[in-house]
């Protein structure tokens, strides 16, 4: 009886111990994640006051964000009575084994921090890489968020895109529209091609410097291949490209221009 009365004393003196800093470092943490909540969305509101790069904005407030979390855990651990110099060698312990089983992870952040010092792409850049094609979205602490034209959201780790090969479309300010255009062999080639300088000429979106080129480039099995290329604002490479195949499908048939379609000749010999 003694005994079970010394231990109920005992855990009573626990209790009055250590239960209210307990309940003190769990307010803590509850005070501390809205502060930090609060924090993050003023940096994000400052960011776009003073107008700092689309692409640095996702990648700042993700660090800033971790940063304080890690800082809150600190705090609560030195509340609670944890010694600084032993959670510290705690923590580098931890944080060697978590640096191991992560390092594809670290490969992701310095990855991050690479393209955010180089700028191969920006925010609304329209890139191919690993596979994929589309816009990027946000460049963020370990990835990058990319939309296809289709309205998916990829998210590629920065790791590869820092290192890997990439195609930006976006980082020139002009771009070439390349065309093959066909005609049927019988075709006068120097109509085909007056033709298509009148519709380049009525095109204001194509550019005159560099200048348009139109050429003979292929004398194929069932046609003659004729081709075409436009210098224009990238913003208008689209709607050159598929405006320009739509003008030449309804304009060569009113100029006596015919598209070809696969033939062969066929020879019967009589035995």
């Amino acid at each position: 009886m003694n005994d079970i009365n010394k231990i109920i004393e005992l855990l009573k003196e626990l209790v009055v111990a250590y239960g209210l800093k307990l309940i003190g470092a769990i307010a803590a943490l509850l005070i501390g994640l809205w502060l930090i909540k609060i924090l993050t969305k003023a940096l994000s509101r400052i960011m776009e006051k003073r107008d700092v790069d689309v692409s640095l904005r996702a990648f700042l407030r993700s660090g800033f964000n971790i940063i304080l979390k890690i800082l809150l855990v600190i705090s609560i651990a030195t509340m609670i009575g944890i010694p600084m110099t032993s959670f510290v060698a705690i923590l580098g312990a931890a944080g060697l084994a978590v640096g191991l089983a992560l390092s594809g992870t670290l490969q992701n952040f310095a990855g991050g921090v690479i393209i955010l010092l180089l700028k191969p792409y920006k925010v609304g850049d329209y890139v191919e890489t690993q596979g994929y094609t589309g816009t990027i979205k946000e460049i963020q602490i370990f990835h990058t968020k990319m939309l296809t034209v289709d309205n998916k959201t990829i998210i590629i780790p920065n790791g590869p895109l820092s290192t890997g090969s990439l195609t930006n479309y976006s980082m020139e300010p002009v771009r070439r529209v390349d065309l093959t255009i066909g005609i049927s062999y019988g075709n006068s080639y120097e109509k085909a091609k007056e033709v298509l300088g009148q519709m380049i000429k009525e095109d204001t979106r194509v550019l005159k410097d560099p200048a348009p080129f139109i050429g003979l480039s292929q004398l194929a099995d069932s046609s003659i291949n004729i081709a075409v290329r436009l210098w224009v604002n990238a913003e208008d490479y689209w709607g050159v490209y598929f405006d320009m195949n739509d003008r030449v499908y309804k304009t060569f048939p009113d100029k006596g221009l015919s598209f070809p379609f696969p033939q062969m000749d066929v020879h019967l010999i009589k035995e």
